[in-house]
C-alpha cells in the first residue's frame, strides 16, 4: 500500500523554496491566507498521520507533499509533548510554546530534511518560510489538541499517544535526545 499524498496542489500555488505555501484556515497571522475551504494541509496531515507514520520511505510527487511531510513530522513532535500533559489546557500551553520556539528552516544546520528541501533564495523568502512554518506549527498544535484530548475526561487519548514512538521516514524535527 502506498503512502498518502497531498491532493491540495494546484497550478497557481505559491512556492517558497521548493515547498508549497498552501492556504490554511487559521487565526494566527502569517503569509498563508485562510480561504475557508473544506479541508487544508493541516486537516490532511492529521487525517493521514496514523497511516503515513508507518512509512520509512516517502515518494515526493509535488511541492505540497513537502509541506505534508513537515506537518506530519511536526505532529510527531507535538505528540511527544502532549504525552506528558494531563489536561487540555496544559496541552494547549505546551503546543503554543512549541509553536513559537525557535526552529531551523531548510538550509540551516539542524534541519533534518535538508536533502529534500531547497533553502530559501533570499532574505525575504527566508522570512516568508519561517513565518509560514510558524503559522503551520501554531495552527497544527491547536487542532491536534482538539483531536487528542477527550472532551468528557479532559485526558489525552491513548489511540493518539500510541504513535509517540513512531518516526515518519525515520526522521525527527527535534535533535536527538530531546
Amino acid at each position: 500500500m502506498p503512502a498518502y499524498h497531498s491532493s491540495l496542489m494546484v497550478p497557481e500555488t505559491r512556492l517558497v523554496g521548493n515547498m508549497a505555501l498552501l492556504p490554511i484556515k487559521t487565526q494566527f497571522k502569517g503569509p498563508a491566507r485562510g480561504d475557508g475551504g473544506e479541508s487544508d494541509i493541516i486537516d490532511e496531515a492529521i487525517y493521514y498521520f496514523k497511516a503515513n507514520v508507518f512509512f520509512k520511505n516517502y515518494e515526493i510527487k509535488n511541492e505540497a507533499d513537502r509541506t505534508l511531510i513537515y506537518v506530519t513530522l511536526y505532529i510527531s513532535e507535538c505528540l511527544k509533548k502532549l504525552q506528558k500533559c494531563s489536561s487540555r489546557s496544559q496541552g494547549e500551553k505546551e503546543m503554543y510554546t512549541l509553536g513559537i520556539t525557535n526552529f531551523p528552516i531548510p538550509g540551516e544546520p539542524g534541519f533534518p530534511l535538508n536533502a529534500m528541501y531547497v533553502k530559501p533564495a533570499n532574505k525575504q523568502e527566508d522570512e516568508t518560510m519561517r513565518s509560514y512554518l510558524q503559522q503551520l506549527r501554531q495552527e497544527t498544535g491547536l487542532r491536534l489538541c482538539d483531536r487528542v484530548f477527550d472532551p468528557q475526561t479532559d485526558k489525552p487519548s491513548k489511540w493518539w499517544l500510541c504513535f509517540v514512538k513512531r518516526q515518519f521516514m525515520n526522521k525527527s524535527l527535534s535533535a536527538p535526545g530531546q
